[in-house]
């Protein structure tokens, strides 16, 4: 009886660690069940303060992407897991009057994890039109420690190993040409301490130089990455997620110079 006493002691201790772990995660990184912790700790946060709210954008008289069609690809920071569900997609949006296909889902990985990859839900993707296509290089890759890979001499989607970053790339890239021969613009995140994440930027680079597309590499901007700390503190959730102030301030300029060239060709 002791013995089978202590397993079960043993049990609801483990039990009591993993659910707080994963209580952790939602908190800290908007991931899995308790997502909605994450929600309580950024809602109050100071760069998410209603003057930096979407209602407050300022139009762009005759924008070039009007009445366009842009889809998104990505995770949490196209999603705006830090700031109530509003990324720069939605700011850019409401700024260029264009229709938006914002499929980002937080935790999700390049590679083909699963249903809720980036490359299961592009196939997924019922859309026959896409002006530009904009896809973010996912830190959960470089988190999860997924093997790069190497960049492949082929361009069609059979060709390439989607379990490894750099198929996965391609995978989504020979898709959407396939799919929209549009525009392609791939963004990274801004410096955060990855040497992984920086390992994937470089590949990016290399596959960008093949592919011919656009790359919005705030990794590599010592400019842009150059903020006070009263600036980090009011444009970042943490080191990886925008706040609404971050997007609409930080991000959207150089956001925006970028897409209006790759849509202006």
């Amino acid at each position: 009886m002791k013995i089978k006493k202590k397993r079960i002691i043993i049990l609801l201790c483990a039990a009591a660690a993993v659910t707080a772990w994963i209580a952790f995660c939602g908190y800290q990184w908007c991931w899995g069940p308790f997502s909605l912790l994450h929600d309580i700790k950024t809602n109050n946060h100071p760069g998410n303060a209603p003057v930096y709210g979407l209602e407050n954008t300022e139009r762009l008289p005759d924008s070039p992407l009007r009445g366009k069609t842009v889809v998104f690809l990505g995770s949490s920071v196209t999603c705006g897991s830090a700031s109530g569900g509003v990324s720069f997609a939605d700011y850019l949006a409401v700024r260029h009057d264009f229709h938006s296909i914002k499929e980002a889902v937080p935790g999700t990985t390049l590679v083909d994890t699963g249903a809720s990859s980036y490359i299961s839900r592009l196939d997924r993707l019922e859309t026959d039109k896409a002006d530009l296509f904009i896809c973010q290089l996912s830190t959960n890759d470089a988190t999860q420690n997924i093997p790069l890979g190497a960049v492949s001499e082929s361009f069609e989607p059979a060709a390439f190993d989607t379990s490894t970053v750099a198929g996965a790339i391609e995978y989504i890239l020979a898709s959407a040409r396939q799919r929209w021969d549009c525009p392609v613009v791939f963004y990274t995140n801004p410096r955060y301490d990855s040497e992984a994440y920086g390992d994937m930027v470089a590949l990016l680079e290399e596959i960008a130089g093949k592919w011919d597309i656009y790359v919005i590499d705030f990794w590599n901007d010592a400019p842009f990455n150059d903020l006070s700390a009263e600036e980090r503190s009011l444009y970042m959730a943490d080191a990886i997620h925008p706040t609404q102030a971050g997007y609409s301030l930080w991000w959207m300029p150089k956001m925006e110079e970028v897409m209006l060239a790759a849509a202006e060709g």
